[in-house]
């Protein structure tokens, strides 16, 4: 228990301490990071004022103070801390309807000792992580994977299933985890544990059930009495998420969803706030001009940290110690730098996530949505017609068409992206479209030794196509990737992260809206945008967004040449026996020479690679599967 408890001194660096049941059974253990009620009231493992529950908890409860005022009348507290709350909750509601009742983030595990029964718990729309599963006999969790490690004496191995799902999406999407044995627990679930039975976790909450009862479903209104109704919720989602005994400041790029929760929680505060943003040597893809006129316009005082190409290639021997499983989004590198310097400032940071999942605003749902609409013999004679043209014909043809027609050259204009075209065009279905339209690897199955690829669970996917993708990015993209960047890019320099779009009752909220409100003149997110219109100029709303392009193809031409070159050799993949060396060094080949972009199918490889050889001292040592197999 010490050494897991160590293990995440990053997660809370205030205090820890360590729990152990008097019969032996159970331990907990506690790492702190003081946001509310610094006092040592607060410190966890936690008992219930029966001596019940014993609660060890990460995360916040935003409407403690009104949950406090209800049970008052059945409890005396000592302290003002919310995790005091959260075990009174619990002793005078019961776990699930107390859980019900709560409006925050969390993960955290319950010791009844009355009943002997464990109760693992995390929020509804997993915002904070947690981890389980047996090994050797003993029933493991925590908040990272680097706890459950350190519990097993070099004794796990890596999941090759899972290994191949995270080829696919980048990351390695719940339940499963990278190590065999261990599971995320999904989502607004909870789970009961006894000496005699590991349970099936339980709903209490399900994006599922909103998506099949409220979508599209909200009372027909005026767009002005739409707009207030979202503003009220925007702005109570906010001012629950500044109660702290600490500073707290937000996280703005610039972009619609960051400076909506800024521009709010600005006005919600007696003085300016502070607010974050990274400046970045590209000039065609730096936000931070952008986010500096927000910040003027709502009066924040604001900072900007330049990120160069230097610190995100320093920063990548560090990656699997901060981010524990492998984890591909390039954006990582410069999330963890932000929140590092935000973290000089201030303990609290709001962010904007969760705008683009819940109010449509990617735009590969308009691409996806397009594609569907084309008959499906029509789409393979379009897949057929861009395979006849090899790739490097077809990005001077791009690069061609787009200067005669005077349009932006960034980015999209590759043949390899025509490429891309041509295997969605190929789906026989719209589900597969998406799937593929959001996978890395096509087909990942072929890279790993020994592993199959496992169907990820449809759920009640609604009839419409606009809620169909949203769906999917609710349930996988949003907390196994957008999540999980912000949660262990944060909490790896004790800067704790509040997501106000993500507010459970916001997003029943945003999900009941139609899609003819949320997509409207070409665009996604309309009701974000028409709000934000109420507190910034429109000039600064009208502006294209422009993200940071991390240029990997050419650093893996370049500066991370001889790195990646170490990880792909065909030695070290065949010694580890889990990714077939064949397909790898011919994808190296090609990308090398210039005739093929496969940087993000590479890094993501590169990714994995580099996190087995942090952790490989720590793993079981595999027993080599024969290449056939």
């Amino acid at each position: 228990m010490a050494r897991m408890n160590r293990s995440l001194h990053h997660r809370g660096p205030d205090m820890g301490d360590e729990w152990v049941d008097a019969e032996g059974q159970v331990a907990l253990g506690h790492r702190r990071l003081a946001i509310v009620d610094l006092s040592l009231d607060g410190l966890q493992p936690m008992a219930s004022a029966s001596g019940r529950y014993m609660l060890s908890y990460n995360g916040e409860i935003y409407n403690f103070r009104k949950l406090k005022a209800q049970l008052a009348p059945h409890q005396d507290f000592r302290g003002g801390s919310d995790t005091e709350v959260l075990l009174a909750a619990i002793e005078h509601w019961g776990l699930t309807s107390a859980v019900r009742r709560c409006a925050g983030m969390f993960a955290f595990a319950l010791w009844d000792r009355q009943r002997r029964e464990l109760h693992l718990v995390r929020d509804r729309l997993g915002k904070k992580p947690l981890y389980f599963g047996m090994h050797e006999g003993k029933f493991l969790f925590a908040s990272e994977l680097k706890a459950i490690i350190a519990a097993s004496h070099g004794g796990m191995a890596v999941d090759r299933d899972a290994l191949i799902s995270y080829l696919r999406h980048q990351y390695v999407p719940a339940p499963q985890s990278i190590l065999s044995g261990i599971s995320k627990l999904p989502q607004g679930t909870c789970l009961r544990v006894t000496a005699d039975e590991i349970g099936t976790p339980v709903p209490y909450w399900s994006l599922d059930a909103v998506a099949s009862t409220s979508a599209g479903k909200s009372a027909p209104q005026s767009e002005s009495a739409l707009l207030d109704v979202l503003e009220a919720e925007v702005r109570g989602a906010v001012r629950r998420r500044m109660i702290a005994d600490v500073p707290i400041g937000a996280f703005l790029s610039g972009g619609i969803d960051s400076s909506l929760v800024s521009a709010i929680m600005q006005q919600e505060a007696p003085q300016p706030i502070s607010t974050f943003t990274m400046s970045f040597d590209e000039p065609e893809f730096d936000e931070a001009p952008q986010a500096s006129a927000v910040a003027q316009a709502i009066g924040t005082q604001h900072h900007a940290i330049r990120l160069g190409a230097e610190d995100f290639l320093d920063t990548v021997p560090a990656l699997p110690e901060i981010y524990d499983e492998p984890f591909a989004d390039p954006s990582a590198i410069p999330v963890y730098h932000l929140a590092r310097f935000a973290r000089e400032h201030v303990s609290v940071c709001l962010s904007g996530d969760g705008g683009d999942e819940l109010f449509a605003g990617y735009g590969r749902y308009r691409i996806a949505h397009r594609l569907g609409t084309i008959p499906r013999p029509l789409r393979s004679v379009l897949a057929a017609s861009i395979d006849s043209v090899p790739p490097a014909l077809w990005g001077h043809i791009l690069r061609l068409a787009a200067i005669g027609a005077g349009a932006d050259l960034r980015g999209d204009l590759t043949g390899d992206r025509m490429r891309k075209l041509a295997v969605l065009l190929r789906s026989v279905s719209f589900d597969e479209l998406y799937r593929k339209m959001t996978s890395v690897h096509e087909r990942p199955e072929e890279l790993v030794i020994s592993g199959r690829e496992i169907v990820e669970r449809a759920g009640r996917a609604p009839s419409d196509k606009w809620r169909r993708m949203m769906l999917c990015d609710g349930q996988r993209y949003l907390p196994d990737d957008i999540l999980v960047k912000l949660d262990r890019a944060t909490m790896a320099v004790a800067l704790e992260a509040r997501a106000p779009l993500l507010d459970h009752r916001l997003v029943e909220a945003a999900w009941s809206m139609p899609i003819e409100i949320l997509q409207r003149d070409g665009r996604g997110k309309w009701p974000l945008r028409a709000l934000l219109a109420r507190h910034i100029p429109q000039e600064l709303i009208d502006r294209p967004k422009r993200g940071f392009s991390v240029p990997i193809a050419t650093w893996l031409r370049g500066p991370l040449r001889g790195w990646a070159e170490n990880l792909l050799a065909t030695d070290l993949l065949l010694a580890d026996g889990l990714l077939n060396p064949v397909p790898i060094r011919r994808t190296w080949a090609e990308h090398l020479s210039g005739a093929r972009d496969w940087s993000f199918q590479l890094w993501t490889i590169l990714t994995f690679q580099n996190w087995l050889a942090h952790w490989r001292s720590s793993l079981k040592a595999e027993t080599q599967p024969s290449l056939a197999a």
